[in-house]
């Protein structure tokens, strides 16, 4: 078996109010995996994320990525190895034009010249935005947005990609192309969503946590066919929706 990916052993974590966020979480995600991490709004799914990168530092238990633990004196690498995307791309998205920033994190690296050149434009050209290469992001669309805050994490380098809700906000057609992006990009994923139909679609496992624990890690189609877990934990399929007739 290779390396993990990321490989989380016995995570716990408590906010500085005494809440618990997080109770004995394990999990390992491999190469090439996507992956869908659900649950109910406060199950712990943002603190997770936040621990992948070094946002957040265990309190106890552990964290690797590819075998590097994350800690606070290997964060700049574990940064460049874990590329986030947030829910809202004006988060990330702060330059004068879409090229300067794609460019902003490999530079930060230290990347220049022809090197930073190419890998720039790889990463604009697999999300489909190079020709808005030369726009504010400001004037952009909420779907190209996005894009671009994905082009800027992938010009990173990265080893897994965390996409937190990727498809909120995106009208049907948007939507789908996304989904047709993450599938052709070739990078372990990790998709933190409310959208189990794009869960489903995208990720043939899926882990749950809920209260702080994980609650499943199993193929996404065997949960979304168990009516009763689901509203255990408060996983709802739109209305209509039946993945038992997909094909």
């Amino acid at each position: 078996m290779s390396v993990p990916t990321v490989e989380v052993s016995d995570l716990s974590y408590t906010y500085p109010d005494k809440t618990p966020a997080l109770l004995d979480v394990s999990l390992h995600v491999h190469v090439g995996e996507r992956v869908a991490l659900l649950g109910p709004n406060g199950a712990g799914k943002t603190t997770l994320v936040l621990h992948l990168n070094g946002i957040l530092i265990p309190q106890q238990g552990s964290i690797r990525i590819s075998g590097l633990p994350v800690a606070r004196n290997d964060l700049l690498e574990v940064r460049r190895r874990v590329g986030v995307v947030f829910q809202d791309p004006d988060d990330q998205l702060f330059m004068p034009t879409v090229r300067e920033d794609v460019s902003f994190g490999p530079m930060n690296l230290g990347m220049d010249g022809t090197e930073l050149s190419n890998r720039v434009e790889e990463a604009m050209d697999a999300v489909g935005v190079a020709d808005l290469a030369d726009r504010p992001p400001a004037h952009l669309s909420f779907g190209q947005k996005r894009r671009v805050a994905i082009a800027g994490v992938l010009a990173m380098g990265p080893e897994i990609i965390v996409l937190d809700e990727p498809t909120s906000n995106l009208d049907p057609a948007t939507r789908r192309e996304l989904g047709g992006i993450l599938a052709d990009l070739g990078v372990t994923q990790l998709i933190v969503t409310h959208d189990l139909p794009f869960a489903l679609e995208m990720c043939p496992r899926s882990v749950v946590l809920d209260e702080g624990r994980i609650v499943a890690d199993a193929p996404t189609a065997d949960l979304f066919t168990d009516g009763a877990f689901l509203a255990q934990h408060r996983l709802e399929l739109p209305f209509g929706f039946d993945p038992a007739l997909l094909p």
